[in-house]
């Protein structure tokens, strides 16, 4: 279903330029950007996926990965087709590195708030692939949320400008962001993309302007971006721009798409994660993608009681009192009443 764009700039000879994510594409009639999912008709901008669906389910909150946010909740997840990173290993890489199907399921704003409802999730999270391509159908639904009670979630990659992520912004509840890494040469390598900090400004914008729930998750690729001088430098990142109470998931890779060839990551690799973040000084670090592992509880940091404890998505929530803990009552950044 097609959709005129809400962010775009007419340019001479029926070019436009896209002003949604920092690729900013000129693009010229007939043409798509690099997302595959805008195209200029005759000088104008069209998102060719709105409505368009490409997987849908009701999934733990736990599993986006959120752990802080409305925890033992349902999500009701959607994903549509395209991206505007094509990452050497994405495992959604099925919907997200591939062009339009001929046809897929079309789920219109308002049966997807009936579905929530129906399903008995909290919110919703636009997740599997890139939201921010989607946005004209996120806005819309989101809009619809909030006046539903419904919370809103993007798990995103990142790469927003600015313009999009203050439409957005306001009816947004949660940005886990990916910081992939933290070099110009792993970026590079990884996604083809240039000018990455612009990741770190907008996950900075998301909370500090918007007031979003933010957690980041670093997945860590044996050979690429294990090396302590950019695991060091996210962790400090984050308790520098973010806060200290900011979780950090550092997630086990797995081989997938082009990087085949890689091991699966070393749980050692996540544990000397988990200790770098800490020394840094995160309060909340946790490994993702070992199920069962200690350092997927939280523990308070004050008083060292279990607040909640997971296995995989089974989540018992054990010492919360709102966004504290209900043993010393330190603050422990959970968010679990709507904005």
């Amino acid at each position: 279903m097609e959709k005129e764009a809400i962010l775009y700039e007419k340019l001479p000879d029926s070019r436009v330029q896209c002003q949604v994510c920092q690729w900013r594409c000129i693009i010229n009639p007939g043409k798509l950007g690099v997302c595959r999912m805008r195209l200029n008709r005759a000088g104008k901008l069209y998102a060719r996926n709105y409505a368009e669906t490409s997987s849908v389910a009701a999934d733990h909150i736990e599993k986006k990965p959120l752990f802080h946010f409305f925890p033992a909740t349902y999500a009701f997840s959607l994903g549509t087709w395209g991206c505007n990173f094509h990452c050497q290993h994405c495992q959604n890489w099925e919907i997200s590195c591939v062009d339009l199907p001929p046809t897929s399921q079309q789920l219109v704003p308002e049966k997807e708030i009936e579905l929530t409802k129906k399903y008995n999730c909290a919110g919703i999270a636009w997740t599997y692939n890139e939201p921010t391509i989607w946005l004209e159908y996120t806005l819309d639904s989101a809009k619809l949320a909030k006046k539903n009670g419904l919370y809103t979630v993007y798990v995103t990659n990142g790469y927003i400008t600015p313009e999009a992520m203050d439409t957005i912004g306001p009816y947004l509840d949660a940005w886990r962001v990916d910081i992939k890494g933290f070099s110009d040469a792993f970026y590079r390598q990884l996604a083809k993309i240039s000018g990455w900090r612009a990741i770190l400004d907008m996950a900075k914008r998301a909370k500090e302007k918007w007031d979003m729930h933010v957690e980041v998750v670093t997945n860590i690729i044996p050979t690429m971006n294990d090396d302590e001088e950019q695991l060091k430098g996210i962790a400090t990142w984050i308790k520098d721009n973010l806060g200290e109470l900011t979780p950090w998931h550092v997630t086990r890779f797995y081989p997938m798409r082009n990087l085949l060839h890689l091991p699966p990551t070393p749980v050692t690799t996540l544990e000397k994660a988990y200790q770098i973040g800490k020394e840094v000084g995160l309060k909340f670090v946790y490994l993702g993608n070992v199920a069962g592992h200690e350092y997927e509880n939280t523990i308070c940091y004050s008083c060292g009681k279990l607040i909640v404890r997971r296995i995989g998505y089974d989540t018992q929530v054990l010492g919360l009192e709102g966004s504290k803990c209900q043993f010393c009552g330190a603050e422990l950044n959970f968010r679990t009443r709507l904005k």
